[in-house]
């Protein structure tokens, strides 16, 4: 059968799907990815991406972290594509249960996406270091050097930095809904990034989808494996 009707007949058949994503669910909004040719990663910087990302590097050097945050990181004019959409249509239609993401932009919810767990943050919610006061990705663009609180103190955004730990609330409502997934579909990732990929491990059935144009470490163990982009193979839930 081919892949995508093989695709298609799964999603059919199931009524508790989770998607796990990574930055190539985005890349199709415009939004490079970190490791991909043309990804921030193969840019040249004074620092290395990791280095500026890092908490240490955040602490010490405040202001050059936020002038690459805002050069690199936010994308406030990227609209959601055909996956994002697909997956918000597929939870409407009471099949996708979850979506589980690496992403930080906010992109999911924009899509109409209602239980969107981002392990990584997210660029919309950012708080005063001090009082814990809440900031827009608006008042972040709006902002000069480092952002400052009414308060006086220093306005983080809320995005896991290198160095530090995923929200233990998220994982464990992620590992849930991927335990409990009568269908995992991945797209977008390669699968190298920790801990968040190895949430995928939790899920115990036999649908295991993997849509990613590069080869990762779990196409043998995939059920089916898509080396397409995710925009054009998942649009056609939109159909």
């Amino acid at each position: 059968m081919d892949p995508k009707e093989q695709l298609k007949q799964w999603v059919e058949e199931s009524n508790s799907i989770v998607f796990f994503g990574g930055a190539g669910v985005s890349t199709e909004s415009g939004i490079p990815d970190f490791r991909s040719v043309d990804g921030l990663y193969n840019q040249q910087y004074k620092f290395p991406p990791e280095t500026i990302l890092s908490h240490t590097f955040f602490m010490r050097n405040t202001e050059e972290f936020y002038r690459f945050y805002r050069n690199k990181m936010l994308f406030p004019d990227a609209k959601p594509n055909a996956a994002h959409l697909a997956l918000a249509r597929l939870e409407e239609q009471g099949k996708l249960k979850a979506v589980v993401t690496q992403n930080i932009d906010g992109l999911h919810q924009a899509a109409g996406s209602k239980e969107v767990w981002e392990l990584h943050g997210s660029v919309h919610r950012n708080y005063c270091m001090r009082c814990g006061k809440f900031y827009s990705l608006d008042d972040m663009l709006h902002s000069e050097g480092v952002p400052k609180c009414s308060c006086g103190g220093t306005i983080k955004p809320d995005v896991v930095l290198y160095e530090e730990g995923l929200d233990d609330d998220t994982i464990n409502h992620a590992v849930r809904r991927i335990r409990e997934a009568d269908m995992l579909i991945i797209g977008g990732t390669s699968l190298t990034v920790y801990p968040a990929a190895g949430l995928v491990h939790y899920y115990r059935g036999n649908k295991l989808v993997l849509i990613n144009k590069s080869a990762t470490g779990l196409d043998e163990d995939a059920n089916l494996v898509i080396k397409e982009p995710i925009g054009e193979v998942l649009s056609c839930f939109l159909k």
